[in-house]
């Protein structure tokens, strides 16, 4: 199936849209992938952050454990071939479903982040912005407990902690006007700004043929690109651990890690034939 990916995708201009199973190999958990149900737990909704301090509390109690290793990790072989494949001029560009930055650390450079970016944080009131890393300086101040406590890392940035170990802790607000501060990203439940999906469409438009990597599509703000290539009458191929609500669109559908089909096929697509994918699946 993966000669199938490579004749499928050559000759055509490629969008990719990423998401969890494209970050799972730099050791970023995802919500529904293989395992999810042994980390499960309930992801903060928009409303909860917004109508209670409590909730706000105990999501930046996590996160203050989460952003450490999040803020270390590395993009892995998938996003160094996606940035190959830019490069080339192969790609009409990367929308992602991620909220790591991974794709920009590799080097790509037309990428649409639907759900924002971890790296930054905003006031709810005053809407100036800050980054997330002088927030977590502040945080440590306000917590300094909390620079050598250790929790298990969840999907977002986010980890799993006690509710002991919150109850006392003190959330960071805006230094300019004392607001309530919220991560840069969309939450869910809450709706992706028009302005990022009218140039994630773009995108696609200027493409012809959409490759899914590493995304269940569960979520409308991803599976609507799959929807829109469908009528367009575009070609549709998926690389994905597991079921995908895209499969019955797929024209080409490969099942495999995304850190190890992607790095294949930027090679094949680099050649005059499928040679490099010979003994692939």
């Amino acid at each position: 199936m993966e000669r199938d990916l490579a004749q499928l995708l050559r000759h055509r201009r490629i969008a990719i849209l990423t998401g969890a199973g494209c970050s799972t190999e730099s050791g970023i958990p995802d919500y529904r992938g293989p395992g999810t149900r042994e980390r499960a737990r309930k992801p903060m909704q928009g409303r909860e952050f917004a109508s209670s301090e409590r909730n706000r509390q105990r999501y930046w109690a996590r996160a203050a454990i989460g952003w450490r290793r999040f803020a270390d990790v590395r993009p892995n072989a998938a996003h160094h071939a996606i940035a190959e494949l830019e490069a080339r001029g192969l790609l009409a560009g990367v929308i992602t479903q991620n909220v790591d930055g991974l794709h920009a650390a590799a080097g790509s450079r037309n990428v649409v982040e639907l759900h924002g970016a971890l790296s930054e944080v905003r006031c709810l009131s005053c809407g100036v912005r800050e980054s997330r890393g002088r927030v977590q300086e502040r945080i440590l101040e306000l917590n300094p407990r909390f620079e050598e406590m250790r929790a298990t890392i969840a999907p977002d940035g986010d980890a799993d902690l006690p509710i002991d170990a919150v109850s006392d802790f003190r959330v960071p607000e805006c230094e300019l006007c004392g607001g309530v501060l919220k991560p840069d990203v969309v939450f869910f439940g809450e709706s992706v700004a028009k302005d990022r999906v009218d140039a994630a469409y773009a995108i696609l438009d200027a493409a012809d043929v959409l490759l899914v990597v590493g995304s269940s599509l569960a979520v409308f703000s991803g599976y609507r690109f799959v929807l829109r290539a469908v009528d367009r009458r575009m070609p549709i191929a998926i690389v994905n651990l597991g079921e995908s609500r895209g499969d019955v669109h797929a024209t080409v559908r490969v099942e495999g890690r995304a850190g190890e089909v992607l790095p294949r096929l930027s090679s094949a697509l680099s050649e005059p034939d499928s040679r490099h994918l010979s003994s692939a699946t």
